[in-house]
């Protein structure tokens, strides 16, 4: 008995779609913002994985992999840079929604803090910032040829970097696919890892804020 589809699993969506997975899921996540709940990270590295040996009947060809995961990512940044551009400042000057304007302004201050360009790159090993980012790149203007010339390079180091390092543990471990699902799982938690130390230093700045406006206020 066939298991049941599961397009949040890195594996289930390999199984059922390929090469041509990885450029639908790659699309969306970083150009939708629909997207921000696909496992990108996941999916690259157990792609390469399955370039380099078979798991439950399937094994992946390495050139139609890279090739995909390197379009999807690269067009789906280009679009979601788009849509912010052309109908981003309409929609902020027109929402209510709080967490849409706070958003924004999260973008600006980053991309003020960072620099256009390190702040487009960084953002492609962050999950849920590079789905965010490139539309709120294109809202806060930030030039066209900056932004190409960065979501390329970061697009092409992630989407190759993490398909390689997959298939280079492929290729050199014996019956990896018995590890499979805890290798998922680090993939996922080292992935994450930015978020909760920009969460902890966020935290850690708003403390003194806190403690002196309690001090005044006593």
């Amino acid at each position: 008995m066939s298991q049941a589809f599961n397009p949040l699993d890195a594996t289930s969506l390999l199984t059922a779609f390929g090469a041509a997975g990885v450029f639908v899921v790659l699309f969306a996540e970083t150009g939708l913002l629909i997207g921000f709940f696909l496992p990108g990270d996941s999916l690259l590295f157990t792609a390469g994985l399955l370039c380099a040996t078979t798991v439950g009947g399937v094994r992946l060809s390495l050139p139609a992999v890279l090739i995909a995961a390197a379009l999807g990512a690269l067009l789906g940044a280009q679009t979601g840079y788009v849509i912010g551009r052309r109908v981003g400042p309409a929609l902020l000057g027109r929402t209510r929604n709080q967490h849409l304007l706070r958003g924004a302004a999260r973008a600006e201050v980053l991309l003020g803090r960072y620099g256009h360009g390190k702040a487009v790159f960084l953002a492609r090993f962050i999950p849920l910032v590079r789905t965010v980012l490139n539309p709120l790149a294109g809202v806060v203007a930030v030039p066209a040829r900056t932004f190409t010339l960065w979501q390329v390079l970061g697009g092409l180091v992630w989407t190759v970097g993490l398909v390689l390092a997959g298939y280079a543990l492929g290729a050199s471990v014996p019956n990896v696919d018995r590890y499979l699902l805890p290798l998922i799982g680090v993939i996922v938690a080292v992935s994450l890892l930015p978020l909760a130390l920009e969460a902890l230093r966020s935290r850690r700045r708003t403390r003194p804020t806190a403690q002196r406006t309690r001090e005044h206020s006593s």
